[in-house]
């Protein structure tokens, strides 16, 4: 895979003529060597369900005068640049009004579109359906007849349908075809059918063609949905839906299972400053430069969302914007392809633990609260970490996160009770159908806490606050201690009701109303809130700065990276290339801020100077050096520990350690 991608959006409705007739073979060319591209997708079919080049299988474009895809795909190969050809799978809305009865159906019998009477929009296909006939030779037409370097498919994934083909279905196999566990059961089966029917299409014709197929997320705890695409693509514009939570979470999963499966990954951000299809809209500089920063520091080559005027030129503005960003990463491609990560900890997901336990759905949603906190808890303490799912392989890390609500049941109880390493639960986590913890964490369940809030008063000191009565907002247990109690949870008086209140917002503590609130045994330690849910929500110092010390204390000394003066939004990786005998230190920064009414956005890079770091690492380090500068540093390693000083990172900086 190429590190330097654009995804090239072009869904362009009937009603707009003189399609593609600015359209120039050298200012396509031009915009892509401003733009520093190395790969490009372009359009075959779009959502409006038009083709932009001649065809038997789709129809071409009403104003369309010429083969646009071949003219693209010529243009980009003859300077280096690879083409992926993009068909929309989900939505062709020209037919929508021959077939209606192969549109995708909730159970009140309502379309995709139907509640967006404020915004009309495009209408989803039902693949159980003969519109997958029509899909299939549209793909084959691509494979067989352009010189595409992949094939992107778009608008996919699992979805319960009540259509009348999915209903008999569902009758036929004696189920009730409305109970939303059959129903998903279903779509599973239906994804499978789609995307075997498709891969079988395109291997036939061009048996080494890349294939992705774009749902919009990557469900962790779900190989077998990676396992139908030749590599992933994480879609995640973080101003448009997905925020700047998500990249680090997902990639922190996808890059260890690509590793393990053999496949690459990139990360698919996009120039506009709100999301896809927006004409005219541009991020700062410095976001797309932080982007791509984050792609690298995951492993992950890099794709950036543009979108085609309907005339065809290519927006100059764009591919300069673009072009700064890439500059960058050119430089970097030595040292970013090829790699593993090196992690502490695993957490494991709340999504994964979810969708194995197939609940009909409930995992499907971009946020978990206990995924997300956990991540940003990590991350901003600067922690080395995976998100893993059940199939992990457990002892490769130092301390396994079971966030909130991890349940203990079947193969699960089993990879604990083979763990070699600590275990950090909270909230739910640890216990087993008949309530009692699997691991010894020092506690005895007894119930839900009658009180929320509650409070925390630990028995050890935070970094940055003195001993107090912290709140905590999200759901508590009520425990015995086991083992050694390190701190406690303390009562209010009572919970706020009209009848009983204090104050303007919530009760104070009872002093005199404490029980074990965070306990530890010889597996590891609970805290008997829901820390981690609680910190997405709320971002209190006191719960970030407890898992601080807790994960401290279970790592021992063992903590890979320790860094002095990179701040919370720091984010930082080490990589191996060990093809190269080196580890690559990633440290990069910038802080999202709010403009308008919830979007986060990047502006302003400020750099920092003289973070000091030091890394624990199992070989003898010969040079340590600054990438792509080459500058050496001064270091020094004792005891399996190598210090060093970055002088400044600016956006992002990448240190060499050679082996």
């Amino acid at each position: 895979m190429r590190f330097r991608q654009v995804h090239l959006d072009f869904h362009t409705s009937e009603k707009v003529e003189n399609i593609g007739e600015e359209f120039s073979k050298e200012q396509f060319q031009q915009a892509l060597k401003e733009g520093h591209v190395d790969s490009i997708t372009v359009f075959s079919k779009c959502h409006h369900g038009w083709a932009y080049h001649p065809s038997t299988a789709n129809e071409t474009h009403p104003h369309l005068k010429f083969d646009l895809l071949k003219s693209q795909i010529d243009a980009a190969h003859e300077i280096g640049v690879k083409t992926p050809v993009y068909l929309s799978a989900g939505f062709d809305e020209k037919i929508v009004e021959r077939h209606p009865r192969w549109l995708v159906r909730s159970k009140e019998q309502m379309t995709e579109d139907a509640p967006q009477y404020d915004h009309p929009h495009y209408h989803r296909f039902c693949m159980n359906t003969p519109y997958l006939d029509v899909l299939i030779k549209q793909v084959e037409e691509v494979a067989r007849n352009y010189d595409a370097d992949g094939i992107f498919l778009d608008i996919v994934g699992e979805n319960p349908c009540y259509c009348p083909t999915c209903l008999r279905d569902r009758i036929d196999g004696g189920g009730d075809p409305y109970d939303a566990r059959n129903a998903w059961a279903h779509a599973r089966q239906v994804y499978a059918a789609y995307t075997a029917g498709v891969n079988d299409a395109i291997r036939r014709i061009r048996p080494e063609l890349p294939i992705f197929h774009n749902s919009g997320h990557i469900w962790r705890g779900r190989r077998e949905l990676m396992r139908v695409d030749t590599h992933i693509e994480t879609e995640s514009l973080p101003t448009g839906g997905w925020g700047y939570d998500h990249f680090p979470m997902s990639a922190r999963y996808i890059q260890p299972v690509c590793a393990d499966m053999g496949m690459e990954f990139l990360g698919m951000t996009g120039k506009f400053h709100e999301s896809w299809g927006e004409f005219g809209g541009f991020k700062h500089p410095n976001a797309l430069l932080y982007e791509t920063a984050l792609d690298l520091a995951n492993g992950a080559k890099c794709s950036v969302g543009d979108q085609l005027h309907p005339g065809g030129k290519m927006d100059a503005a764009t591919y300069r914007l673009i072009g700064t960003a890439y500059a960058s990463v050119e430089e970097k491609e030595p040292w970013c392809g090829n790699v593993t990560g090196v992690a502490d900890v695993g957490l494991l997901s709340q999504e994964s633990v979810f969708a194995a336990k197939q609940d009909g759905g409930a995992a499907r949603s971009f946020v978990l609260d206990g995924d997300v906190g956990a991540v940003r808890i990590l991350l901003e303490g600067h922690y080395l970490f995976d998100v893993i799912d059940l199939d992990f392989d457990f002892n490769k890390y130092k301390v396994i996160i079971l966030p909130d609500s991890i349940t203990v049941d079947g193969r699960l109880k089993e990879k604990l009770k083979d763990f070699r390493g600590k275990i950090l639960a909270s909230g739910l986590s640890g216990l087993d159908e008949n309530q009692k913890f699997v691991p010894d964490l020092g506690a005895e369940y007894v119930g839900t806490s009658a009180y929320q809030p509650t409070y925390l008063s630990p028995e050890f000191t935070l970094k940055n606050l003195l001993p107090s009565c912290y709140i905590v907002y999200g759901a508590a247990q009520n425990v015995t201690p086991s083992g050694n109690t390190l701190g406690k949870l303390v009562d209010p008086y009572f919970n706020r009701t009209a009848r009983e209140f204090c104050s303007h917002w919530h009760t104070p503590a009872n002093p005199g109303d404490t029980h074990a609130g965070i306990t530890a045994g010889k597996d590891g330690i609970y805290l008997c809130w829901d820390v981690f849910g609680d910190y997405a929500a709320k971002g209190s110092l006191a719960v970030k700065e407890t898992v601080f010390w807790c994960l401290d204390r279970l790592l021992d000394g063992g903590k890979t990276v320790e860094l002095q003066g990179f701040g919370a939004q720091g984010v930082t990786t080490v990589m191996e290339q060990s093809g190269e005998n080196r580890y690559v230190h990633h440290l990069v920064y910038a802080a999202p801020v709010k403009r308008g009414r919830g979007v986060e956005v990047i502006e302003d890079i400020f750099p920092l100077y003289q973070i000091q770091a030091a890394l624990r690492l199992p070989r003898e380090i010969k040079n340590v050096s600054l990438a792509p500068q080459a500058e050496r540093l001064d270091f020094t390693q004792e005891g399996g520990v190598v210090r060093y000083t970055v002088p400044v990172v600016d956006c992002h900086q990448m240190v060499v350690l050679e082996y």
